[in-house]
């Protein structure tokens, strides 16, 4: 994200950890879960209304299979929507596959590099902020709560977004002072179980 080239005084300090003071309580998770099969994927991928669709040499059985076994969702459950997408190089292929739950806060995108050869399947990026209204407001009361008074008090809250596992109890929380991405302001990762701030990144305003 580009930022002014004007110094300016951060919103946060530089990165670090900071442990919830006693008082703060931790929030109760759903369960996570791998709800899809390589059926509902692969009916995904064929029916997808994407302008270009999913190449032909994504569309198989062991794909599919791979994709279901890396998509997680927050509490196990499957999307209410689902989308695809998908483009293909030489020898490696890029699939998009996003969804969202009814009464959720955002969509979740997962990005894969796929090698139609073998098969093999890695992540290239998450960004899953299909969450409930108000687990997301429990996370900005959390998040506010670890910090000092008045510390982020100016900044309103933009979006959170899950971490996927092995981090399935971690979220980042943005806050800009305008509601724009490009506003100062911060992503913070916040563990809502074990109360605490991970890491911050601070934006010049």
């Amino acid at each position: 994200m580009s930022t002014s080239n004007v110094a300016a005084p951060s919103v946060l300090a530089p990165s670090r950890t900071v442990v919830a003071s006693a008082g703060v309580e931790g929030i109760a998770l759903p369960e996570p879960g791998r709800p899809f099969d390589a059926t509902a994927i692969l009916a995904a991928m064929r029916d997808s209304r994407r302008p270009g669709g999913v190449p032909d040499e994504l569309e198989t059985d062991a794909v599919a299979a791979a994709l279901a076994e890396a998509i997680w969702t927050i509490d196990g459950e499957p999307w209410t929507t689902m989308s695809t997408g998908g483009s293909c190089g030489p020898q490696t292929c890029t699939l998009e596959i996003a969804g969202a739950a009814t009464g959720t806060h955002g969509e979740d995108l997962w990005v894969f590099e796929v090698v139609p050869d073998s098969g093999d399947v890695q992540v290239v990026s998450t960004d899953l902020r299909s969450l409930p209204d108000d687990l997301v407001g429990h996370l900005d009361e959390l998040t506010r709560s670890l910090f000092h008074p008045g510390t982020i008090a100016s900044l309103r809250l933009t979006n959170g977004r899950w971490l996927p596992p092995p981090d399935e109890s971690r979220f980042v929380v943005s806050y800009r002072s305008g509601g724009e991405e490009s506003s100062c302001g911060a992503d913070i990762t916040v563990d809502a179980v074990v109360p605490s701030v991970i890491s911050d990144l601070s934006l010049d305003c």
